[in-house]
């Protein structure tokens, strides 16, 4: 699943794949907007707080705030494997959107001063 995981998110623009301790990184313009465990098989992701409890009312066990204060700040956690790919999509479509830029989110339009 980290293939899938991986190959996800490389595809939104200026993403790159980084090590960070011993998980990997996806960061866009060097703001971290997930991170995968490979010993654990789970993702963490930056997520609005809406997004968080929405997906967390998916199925709680499998989407979960991080339970610290990380996980107030939309740091939520996902059982990858346990999860079909749609939601996996969506989980890192979201935190990537949380993250990037206004000029790099899919869809978004150029400020006006930017053209």
């Amino acid at each position: 699943m980290l293939d899938f995981f991986r190959s996800f998110a490389l595809s939104f623009p200026e993403t790159l794949e980084v090590p960070h301790f011993d998980k990997t990184s996806f960061r866009v313009r060097k703001k971290i907007f997930a991170t995968f465990d490979f010993k654990t098989q789970l993702a963490c992701l930056k997520l609005s707080e809406k997004d968080q409890d929405l997906f967390s009312l998916f199925d709680s066990k499998l989407v979960l705030p991080v339970p610290n204060k990380w996980g107030k700040q939309g740091w939520t956690l996902a059982k990858i494997g346990e999860l079909k790919e749609e939601i996996i999509r969506d989980l890192i479509t979201a935190a990537f959107n949380q993250t990037a830029p206004e000029n790099l989110k899919p869809n978004s339009k150029p400020h006006p001063f930017q053209q």
